[in-house]
């Protein structure tokens, strides 16, 4: 079977291991291009950002080319202080020097408890350990995966091939995510990387646009974290013309860089700390896209709503409720509602009026693994899609006991 790893694309080595930050998991990774990239990254809209958020924007602003990227999980670096800055440019210098290259040619990510200091006595020789086993299987690529999991059950990957201009791109992502997951970027990291040649500027393009319709379009549990960051890496290691202008090229290479981005944010939804079920919200017919998405958003986002979900009771009033108070604009005696699973379809609201529909067939169809709510206005011409999952009793056990 080919390698669909983050080291797939051209160009791109990986490697993850544990080094100890953890007690037995993996938990430091490591990206490195064999040329420098072009990079790009969207980040955490919380005002308390963490160090390596911190850092890491510096770079990607001032729009230079990148050489690779260091990831450890278990300590996030977040509250840190003077500290914590510090231990991001020593990570990022240990792993220049073992590359060739310059410090601030290194990106730095972390994900864990927010408000301990990095043990750089562990880090440090860590990235030596690591960076020794970069590769180009697939073993590798799966390593990497894996060292930047924190709570997740399990790893996020993602692979697509698109032609630009008669040559065939690859791009490959993976990620981490499982709560303090919501909107504004959601406690996730994510990272691409493909060997199209592209701008800096249409790379950063193409990704914002994409991170606002998957991973500002999940929620798990209404926390947004300090840490949430997502980066591309474009070496242009295909030997395609470089995309320098919109077009045809342009919108080939976006919508395969969605498609990536959509499957790690439905994955990160799925695999919501303690959750049984991936729930898909759509709203139609709405008066505008911002209408659309604050609904869309609002009802995946609802604990009372989750929680029916997780009992599989057709309580649709939750969602009109969450509708409601979310600050979209819309009509609530034209409202519809459906749900839909593998088990079938059930209207439960027609035009702003209650449906006398079988319970027993609901629970039936709310039963299953994957269900979707569909929401019908009359208010216009817009659709949104969000994702989220339902509320359990195992989320606050996992969240009771975190640091332990």
């Amino acid at each position: 079977m080919p390698n669909h790893s983050i080291n797939a694309p051209a160009g791109f080595l990986a490697a993850g291991d544990h080094i100890g930050i953890k007690k037995q998991k993996k938990d430091l990774t490591l990206i490195l291009s064999e040329k420098p990239a072009a990079a790009a990254g969207c980040f955490t809209q919380n005002i308390v950002k963490a160090a390596p958020v911190q850092y890491d924007l510096s770079i990607i602003h001032s729009g230079k080319k990148v050489r690779g990227i260091v990831v450890n999980s278990g300590n996030a670096n977040a509250c840190t202080g003077e500290q914590g800055l510090k231990d991001v440019k020593a990570a990022a210098g240990t792993f220049a020097a073992l590359a060739g290259c310059e410090s601030d040619d290194v990106l730095v990510c972390s994900t864990g408890v927010i408000g301990v200091n990095l043990p750089m006595d562990t880090l440090l020789p860590g990235i030596g350990q690591v960076f020794a086993q970069l590769g180009k299987d697939e073993v590798s690529g799966g390593n990497a995966a894996q060292g930047i999991m924190t709570t997740d059950m399990f790893a996020k990957t993602a692979y697509e091939e698109v032609s630009v201009g008669g040559i065939t791109v690859k791009l490959a992502g993976m990620a981490k995510g499982s709560a303090m997951i919501h909107p504004n970027m959601a406690t996730l990291l994510a990272f691409i990387t493909t060997d199209a040649a592209i701008s800096v500027e249409l790379l950063q393009k193409a990704l914002a646009a994409s991170v606002r319709d998957s991973y500002n379009m999940i929620s798990v549990d209404r926390d947004t974290s300090t840490n949430d960051t997502a980066l591309i890496l474009a070496n242009g290691m295909s030997g395609n013309t470089a995309i320098n202008a919109e077009g045809d090229d342009f919108n080939k290479f976006s919508a395969a860089l969605h498609r990536i981005n959509k499957k790690l944010a439905i994955d990160m939804a799925r695999d919501g700390e303690g959750a049984t079920k991936l729930m898909e919200v759509n709203v139609y017919g709405a008066a505008s896209d911002s209408d659309a998405r604050i609904i869309a958003r609002s009802v995946t986002s609802s604990n009372l709503f989750k929680a029916a979900l997780f009992g599989s009771d057709a309580n649709w009033g939750r969602i009109l409720c969450a509708m409601g108070y979310s600050g979209g604009k819309f009509d609530p005696n034209h409202v519809s509602v459906n749900f839909r699973s593998s088990a079938g379809s059930i209207d439960v609201l027609k035009n702003g009026s209650p449906v006398l529909f079988d319970e027993a067939r609901a629970k039936t169809i709310l039963s299953e693994k994957e269900i979707c709510v569909d929401i019908r206005l009359t208010d216009g011409g817009f659709s949104a899609a969000a994702w989220g999952c339902d509320l359990t009793y195992d989320y606050v056990k996992i969240n009771g006991d975190y640091r332990s």
